[in-house]
């Protein structure tokens, strides 16, 4: 076969340079990778939720005002939503393993210094770090999941497990934080990261190390400046609308500036030679469908966690630890749609088969809790216990497969790019369907208060919260609109087509390694 009419390798796999250098790729290395990158993303999102719980805590301890104690959330969402782009690219620059390790050793350092915090500000200094830290390791080692698991099968099952962490991480986190806070201290609550940092760095050394992009040493410097401080005067926008309102004009300067600064941002990209987002990464249509339907449901979902989380703790009487244990109903169900449905059937049909039916399961469960009421009785198994299933059985139909898609048919020097942007997308989506969400439901609250009559606090949050989890229901329908044209063009198509392309990319890899070594 002419290997000019074989379309280029969308990333070269480590394994496959294993293969080329006298090794098999064996299962005992393959699922190290795994492990070593679940323990990474569990990282990364337990450490969204689990600060949370502790906070008043830490508060009390290390004498934080009100005003300033937020820092200790927006610290690490600032660093980690700026930096992404660029942990991506530098990933490719330096070798994704490397990066990885870098990350993992960073993170792991930060978290120990931010739990030895003697005053409020070495603890937001230390989650300022841990968000860029954070920014490294996310898409290294979603790009070595991505280069580690390229037969199909295997793919599934592999994008499966990961989803399934990250899918269930926010409640472990919210579980977690709670008994830690209670039964240990909350600096316990920065200190668990080292000794998942330490399990992850195990799974490493079953990595094969993987060779630096030839050549991509050389950082867009404009596009590494305007793209931070866009997405991170986005992000802090997002956090302030939640204190200040949409109306603030502290959140209107930063929003403005923020579209400002990606807009200038995308059209240096246009032109640079060496973009830190290369345009063909988000022009590419089932690319663009996954970043969307991820995007989407992030701010639903986290809308949600936090409406569950006020729920059952101010109107239901739960404890933090009541509250965060009836979120594993959530976290389960995660579990089961990523592994047993997504991961299994990620070969046999198109990504839109999965994705569309997980958005209107969520959407389902947003549907019954519109229902609520102060008074409603059997509230776990009438509501909460449905919806906590149908939300986490789509949430885990759809990351599995929104994931593979992002980093799929990538060229290796775009691949830690395309993982950068996927996170980035949740990171979006996180902190704009919190603050969002929020508002909306604080402002039905007040309303409710002003107009109905013998209104109790009680009736009014409840209002607020059914009247979010209304527009969160509206977001998940309007996301399966938008992506189903995207992400079922072709699919079918390229889905009976994938065992083929891999052994032609295998092919093409192996004759065009030998010519380089020969030469």
């Amino acid at each position: 076969m002419n290997s000019r009419n074989i379309e280029p390798p969308r990333a070269e796999s480590a394994f496959e340079i294993c293969d080329k250098r006298g090794g098999t790729a064996s299962v005992q290395r393959q699922w190290g990778t795994l492990l070593a990158v679940s323990a990474a993303q569990l990282l990364v999102v337990l450490d969204g939720t689990i600060v949370n719980v502790s906070l008043p805590s830490a508060q009390s301890a290390l004498g934080m005002s009100d005003a300033s104690r937020q820092w200790a959330i927006t610290a690490y969402a600032l660093a980690f939503g700026g930096l992404l782009l660029i942990g991506g690219r530098v990933s490719g620059a330096l070798g994704h393993r490397r990066m990885f390790l870098i990350g993992l050793v960073g993170f792991a350092a930060s978290s120990a210094l931010g739990g030895a915090a003697v005053n409020p500000e070495m603890l937001f200094g230390a989650r300022a770090l841990q968000g860029a830290f954070a920014a490294a390791l996310a898409p290294a080692g979603l790009s070595l999941l991505s280069t580690t698991f390229t037969e199909p099968h295997e793919r599934g099952r592999a994008f499966g497990v990961f989803a399934a962490v990250g899918a269930t991480g926010s409640a472990l986190g919210l579980v977690a934080g709670g008994l830690l806070t209670e039964y240990v201290s909350w600096r316990w609550c920065l200190f668990i990261n080292v000794p998942v940092a330490l399990l992850a760095v195990f799974g490493t050394t079953f990595v094969p190390p993987d060779r630096p992009i030839p050549g991509d040493g050389r950082l867009d410097a404009a596009g590494a400046l305007l793209s931070a401080a866009g997405f991170a005067a986005v992000v802090y926008a997002f956090n302030e609308a939640e204190p200040l309102g949409w109306g603030s004009p502290t959140v209107l300067a930063l929003l403005a500036g923020g579209v400002l600064l990606l807009a200038a941002f995308a059209a240096v990209e246009v032109r640079a030679p060496r973009p830190l987002l290369p345009t063909r990464v988000l022009m590419h249509r089932l690319r663009a469908g996954a970043l969307i339907s991820i995007t989407l449901m992030f701010v639903a979902m986290f809308g949600f966690y936090l409406f569950m989380s006020y729920y059952t703790q101010t109107v239901l009487g739960y404890s933090p630890v009541q509250a965060g244990l009836t979120l594993i109903i959530n976290a389960l169900a995660a579990l089961l749609g990523s592994t047993l449905i997504a991961g299994k059937l990620h070969v046999r049909v198109a990504p839109a088969v999965l994705i569309l039916p997980g958005l209107f399961a969520a959407a389902a469960g947003m549907l019954i809790l519109t229902r609520l009421t102060p008074q409603s009785t059997h509230v776990l198994p009438l509501y909460l216990a449905p919806a906590l299933v149908l939300t986490g059985l789509g949430l885990g139909c759809v990351m599995p497969p929104t994931a593979s898609l992002a980093t799929a048919d990538m060229h290796r020097h775009d691949i830690g790019a395309a993982s950068a942007a996927y996170n980035a997308s949740q990171q979006l989506g996180a902190a704009l369907g919190t603050a969002l969400l929020n508002t909306i439901a604080a402002s039905a609250t007040a309303s409710y208060l002003a107009s109905a009559r013998h209104a109790t606090p009680s009736a009014a949050s409840v209002h607020g919260y059914t009247t979010a989890l209304t527009v969160a229901f509206g977001i998940l329908l309007a996301a399966a609109c938008i992506t189903a044209p995207l992400t079922m063009t072709r699919a079918a198509r390229r889905t009976r087509t994938q065992e083929n392309q891999h052994r032609s990319y295998r092919a093409f890899e192996g004759r065009s390694d030998s010519r380089t070594h020969r030469q």
